[in-house]
């Protein structure tokens, strides 16, 4: 639902942590180190007026209260949504006034996306009935033009009314050519925080630019919650934005733009496994790096690259 450029209060106040193997070390500095990169939640982040604070639970008490205060945890998310009431129902709206990177997103997501179905599903899932759900939907501009193509049934999830209303339109059949064999099935105007699914449904829950309006513990329960609606050899793809460290808090929308590392942090305590990432490639300098994360309820069997050789005939994108 939202792309967002780095703050210039912050753009450069936190070092790189770098995540290269370390062979040369010894092991109880390895252990030490490692033990390190596990406490990402408590390295130094900032807000986008250049406020630091010390850790992330710092920053979670003063804006929900200890132990997540219910009014205060309440005003967050009234807050965040009421950002977006304010916001038009069109792609340059959800995408922040970058609207011109859909292109480069929708191309990043498909290669992706072509490759795990490859890996996950043997035939790219071509002889089963694939079911997806799309969180933070928007104006439905991820099923439109990416997962509708690839999934018999796609489901939106979105919190804002008038960008579902524009989701239900974009993909009416007077907007949008679909099929009977390929469509939007339900429309859930709820928040993710309250959002359970429906037990077994989907081969693949897709969460882009949305995740960030989440308290660290409703992300770990919403995971929790969201892999009941997994298939047997279902996954997660979360494509978010990346600090460079620690996290940047977003007093506007009320958001926050985790590391690699803490989110890694999050999903570890949400007992999810990394099966693969990937960076997003060709999206303007100013804005915040994105990454692509494929998570399993399953240990992963072996490590998989990061590219992919498989070529699909898909259509192509619809614009």
């Amino acid at each position: 639902m939202w792309i967002r450029p780095i703050p210039k209060a912050v753009s450069q106040q936190y070092p790189i942590i770098t995540q290269s193997p370390l062979p040369y070390l010894h092991n109880s500095v390895k252990r030490t180190i490692t033990k390190a990169r596990l406490s990402a939640m408590e390295a130094a982040g900032s807000d986008s007026d250049g406020r630091e604070f010390k850790n992330a639970q710092e920053m979670w008490r003063e804006q929900i209260g200890d132990e997540g205060d219910d009014p205060k945890k309440i005003q967050w998310y009234r807050e965040g949504v009421a950002y977006w009431e304010g916001v038009e129902a069109s792609v340059d709206g959800v995408l922040g006034g970058f609207g011109q990177v859909n292109d480069a997103d929708i191309k990043g997501s498909e290669a992706f996306l072509n490759s795990l179905l490859h890996e996950r599903f043997g035939d790219g899932g071509r002889n089963q009935h694939l079911v997806a759900l799309d969180c933070g939907s928007g104006i439905g501009r991820i099923t439109k033009n990416l997962l509708i193509r690839y999934f018999n049934e796609v489901d939106l999830l979105e919190p804002v009314s008038h960008f579902l209303d524009a989701a239900r339109e974009n993909l009416s059949q007077e907007h949008f050519v679909a099929s009977d064999v390929h469509k939007a099935t339900n429309f859930y105007c709820v928040p993710l925080q309250e959002f359970t699914p429906e037990a077994g449904r989907y081969n693949v829950i897709w969460i882009q630019w949305c995740i960030g309006h989440l308290t660290d513990d409703d992300f770990i329960s919403f995971f929790k919650r969201a892999k009941v609606g997994l298939k047997p050899g279902g996954f997660f793809i979360l494509k978010e934005n990346i600090a460079r460290n620690g996290f940047v808090l977003d007093n506007e929308d009320r958001s926050i733009t985790r590391s690699d590392l803490y989110f890694k942090d999050l999903f570890r305590q949400c007992g999810l496994h990394l099966y693969k990432m990937k960076d997003q490639k060709g999206l303007p300098e100013e804005l915040f790096a994105v990454k692509m994360y494929a998570l399993t309820t399953e240990v992963p069997k072996k490590v998989h690259k990061t590219r992919s050789k498989v070529q699909a005939n898909r259509p192509g994108i619809i614009k």
